[in-house]
């Protein structure tokens, strides 16, 4: 018995006369509530505005005819006259619950089934609720199903495959098994069973990305975030040995052996560092080394224009998250989509700030396996509460690429673009480099491949040396800028690059005796 059903229970026990079930998986509550009217020897009305009651409620009619009144009227006006012992389930009954005449006599029947120790359960996929009828009314929200339920789930559909269709693969593995269940994590059930139905049509077994395609449906239909399909992979990264050392380690944190071992699950990582040095690419590439399905979340779908909008799409967006979960959620540039929280007080009535410490608290307080990926550009506009411990598990600083990252990253560039990075001179095009970011060094890749194609020729060494030549990297236009954030992140973050983190230690060796010297 799941935590849920068994606070239905105790609730029906203690004839609660007022019930108010907020769920969209309406036969799996039924089911539930089928079987511990059952377990009371109670008898059970279901209610529908199409049906009525099934079964009817056996009772006398008053002199004016039935039909005449509007059913939900007549729902409520058969319950005053009900006598047997029984639990009475109304569905979608929370349109209703705006008329007065509907509350008034909901606030009748109270008393009486109080006395008669009887209990009307609402159960709609909205929470609807009038002040009138809070105090007396219960609510419930039925949880998505755990991990233990969609596992009997999987298994039991397993076996009818393995009996009804022997072509299918029907054993799995334990850790295929565990992958299946993860992915099917903030389904419904009737969802699950879709998909499994999918992919054994599709691809004669049980797959994983068959189920994450189910849950790009319920990213699109929140609108306040977007499913990133990630293409991009690790090797598409050069350097950052540090960061993807790190990954790595985490890449089955989410898993039941992880939590079994006694492993919290991580909170999410901040990458900061100079612009077009990989920190979205690397963003996108954790989502393909976990193998989960990552949300983009626009900050700037989250403000509205109505009073509260912005505050209730950034819970929306939470709560779709969740729901999606175990996933990635990306934040890019996170400080321009913040940005102005100092001052929002006076700028726009404390909206940002507002729609802030909602993420801020849900950050530190998260139960799901929601794994947070943010990328920054400048510190300075960033809150100082972002930073502290507790929000990400970890703040990588990733510097422009040494020597030996540059010729990765020509290499990466040069394959992508089907050339073979051995007829390239590799290291002269590293050492004409200096100060590149990744993004200026796929420029200079791409350029030189426009000056070849005009030439109609291969592509040389000379023509990216040449487009090199002709470029100033934004280490040189904004070297202040970047020397400042060098010097900020030496002591507060970790570098991602083991090349760089020996040449901070080198330069604050060389620092050291000069220091010393001027004191």
């Amino acid at each position: 018995m799941t935590d849920f059903e068994r606070e239905l229970s105790i609730l029906i026990r203690a004839c609660y006369p007022l019930i108010y079930v907020q769920t969209a998986e309406e036969a799996r509550v039924e089911e539930m509530i089928r079987r511990l009217a059952q377990q009371r020897s109670k008898r059970l009305h279901v209610w529908t505005y199409t049906r009525g009651y099934e079964p009817p409620i056996h009772a006398p009619t008053e002199s004016s005819p039935a039909r005449e009144r509007a059913p939900e009227l007549e729902a409520i006006l058969q319950l005053l006259r009900l006598h047997e012992d029984a639990l009475v389930v109304l569905k979608d009954f929370h349109p209703y619950l705006s008329d007065q005449r509907v509350i008034r006599l909901l606030r009748d029947l109270y008393p009486r089934l109080q006395r008669a120790r009887r209990t009307l359960i609402f159960l709609s996929p909205i929470l609807k609720l009038p002040p009138e009828l809070e105090k007396q009314t219960t609510v419930l929200e039925m949880p998505l199903p755990t991990r233990e339920e969609i596992a009997e789930k999987i298994q039991e559909i397993l076996l009818v495959l393995k009996a009804s269709q022997p072509e299918v693969r029907a054993d799995l593995t334990p850790q295929e098994l565990d992958e299946l269940v993860s992915a099917a994590q903030g389904l419904t059930m009737d969802e699950i069973e879709n998909v499994c139905a999918r992919s054994i049509v599709e691809h004669k077994a049980l797959r994983v990305d068959s189920i994450l395609s189910e849950k790009k449906q319920i990213v699109r239909k929140s609108g306040v975030l977007e499913y990133y399909d990630a293409r991009e992979t690790m090797s598409d990264v050069g350097g950052l040995d540090l960061l993807k050392e790190w990954l790595r380690k985490r890449r089955a944190a989410l898993s039941k052996e992880a939590r079994e071992f006694g492993l919290p699950a991580p909170k999410g990582v901040l990458l900061l560092g100079v612009q077009g040095t990989g920190k979205s690419l690397s963003a996108k590439a954790i989502a393909n080394l976990w193998n989960l399905p990552m949300l983009r979340l626009d900050v700037g779908r989250i403000f509205g224009s109505l009073v509260g909008a912005s505050e209730a799409n950034m819970r929306l967006a939470i709560r779709t998250a969740e729901a999606v979960a175990p996933c990635i959620l990306w934040i890019d540039e996170l400080e321009k989509g913040f940005a102005g929280v100092q001052g929002s007080g006076v700028s726009d009535s404390g909206t940002t700030a507002r729609v802030f410490a909602t993420f801020l608290t849900w950050m530190q307080d998260k139960r799901a396996p929601v794994f947070v990926v943010a990328t920054a550009n400048d510190v300075s506009q960033l809150p100082p509460e972002l930073l502290r411990k507790g929000r990400f598990d970890e703040i990588f600083f990733i510097d422009l690429p040494t020597p030996a990252e540059r010729e990765q990253i020509f290499a990466i560039h040069l394959r992508k673009r089907g050339r073979d990075p051995q007829h390239y001179d590799l290291k002269k095009l590293a050492r004409a480099t200096e100060g590149f970011s990744g993004a200026e060094i796929e420029q200079v890749v791409v350029a030189g491949l426009f000056t070849a194609f005009d030439a109609k020729r291969e592509l040389t060494t000379e023509d990216m040396l040449e487009e090199v030549r002709h470029t100033v990297p934004l280490s040189v236009m904004m070297r202040e800028e970047i020397e400042e954030l060098r010097t900020w992140a030496q002591l507060r973050t970790r570098p991602a690059s083991s090349a760089a983190r020996l040449k901070a230690a080198s330069k604050r060796t060389n620092r050291a005796p000069a220091s010393a010297t001027s004191k």
